[in-house]
This record gives structure tokens, C-alpha cells and sequence, in this order.
């Protein structure tokens, strides 16, 4: 992907009519880019989060998938078929929590639409949606360096490929949810609907 900067995410979600915070001190926004590369196992899209912290801008861009792994693809978890995000922006859509009951993560505490995709290959189907409450969250992979594949780490949910990455992600979203509360918004786009500057 092309660089990514505070201003262009900024001017591509203001692009799409989306809400792009700008308080100071950690309104952050979170946003995934899907790349147009759809291999169906690897973390090969961006995770990212842009804010303000004493005056100044700040975007960090975390490997990450914003897809299910192949295992799930061909395994899937609801009859209906596997997850995939929608692209949008959801308002509220996380708060901190525990992942599985097990570690601290973002945990989806409001509405997401999906696209279920039933036919078991290897390819994204992204016709057939529905909303509502999935278990869609933002987590790690392994508990410790980075993985290479996707496999079993998600059925849905949106997870970052390093361990370091993903905890520089909850510490900024703690300072967040000191001063902003317990609420993120996460806005999903493609590859392809950003902006050049």
C-alpha cells in the first residue's frame, strides 16, 4: 500500500462522509484498510490509528487481517458461512474487554454488518450481509512475535499480526477511554477508496 499519513486518512474519510475525530489527547480514530491483494492467508492489511496527543499528529499502521483465515473459509463457524466485515464506519462499535474471556482486546459491544460466505474456497464472496452481534472483535495472534498466516486467528474479526503492535494498540486505547470513554469507532475502507495527497 501507498504511505499512509495522519491527513490521508483524515481526507479520505472525510471523503466518504465519515466522522473523523480530532479532539486532542487520544480521540482516536481506528480504521482498516482491506487491501485489494485478497489472499485468503496472510496479513497483508493495515490496521491503523490516527490521533492527537499534545498538539501533535500521530498515525501508526499495524500489519493486521481484516478477513477470515483460510481454515475458517473452508470450516466455517455459522451455517450461514464464514464473517467478512463490511466496509463502513461503525460508530461504537468496540469497547475494552476481554477476547475469549482471555486477554484484554477491544470486544464488539455494537451493530456490525457482515458478508457470509458459505462457499468454502479459498475467494472473498462479499454479496449475501446481515447485521448485528457477531463476537466481531480486534485482537493479537500469537501471544508473543509476529505470524506469517492467518489460519485459525480469525473466523470474523479484525486481528493485528504483531504482539508489540497490538499492545502499543490497547495502551492508546486506554489513555482513549480515560479521557473519551469506553467507546471506538471503527471505520473499515478499501485499499482502493484512499485518497492521494
Amino acid at each position: 500500500m501507498k504511505s499512509i499519513s495522519y491527513e490521508r486518512i483524515k481526507e479520505t474519510l472525510k471523503a466518504k462522509g465519515y466522522v473523523f475525530f480530532e479532539g486532542d489527547d487520544y480521540d482516536l480514530n481506528i480504521v482498516g484498510i482491506r487491501s485489494s491483494d485478497h489472499d485468503a492467508n496472510r496479513f497483508n492489511d493495515l490496521v491503523c490509528v490516527a490521533f492527537k496527543a499534545g498538539g501533535l499528529e500521530y498515525v501508526f499502521a499495524f500489519a493486521a487481517t481484516t478477513d477470515p483465515g483460510l481454515y475458517y473459509r473452508k470450516n466455517p463457524c455459522n451455517v450461514k458461512g464464514t464473517a467478512i466485515m463490511k466496509p463502513g464506519q461503525y460508530r461504537g462499535l468496540w469497547s475494552l474487554g476481554k477476547h475469549q474471556g482471555r486477554y484484554d482486546a477491544l470486544v464488539q459491544s455494537g451493530v456490525v454488518t457482515v458478508y457470509r460466505d458459505a462457499d468454502q474456497d479459498d475467494k472473498l464472496d462479499m454479496a449475501m450481509d446481515a447485521s448485528g452481534f457477531f463476537g466481531i472483535n480486534l485482537h493479537r495472534a500469537r501471544e508473543n512475535g509476529t505470524s506469517l498466516r492467518v489460519d485459525k486467528w480469525s473466523a470474523g474479526c479484525q486481528v493485528i499480526a504483531c504482539s508489540t503492535d497490538f499492545d502499543l494498540l490497547m495502551a492508546l486505547c486506554r489513555k482513549g477511554a480515560e479521557k473519551w470513554g469506553n467507546s471506538f469507532t471503527y471505520t473499515l475502507i478499501n485499499e482502493t477508496e484512499l485518497v492521494s495527497l
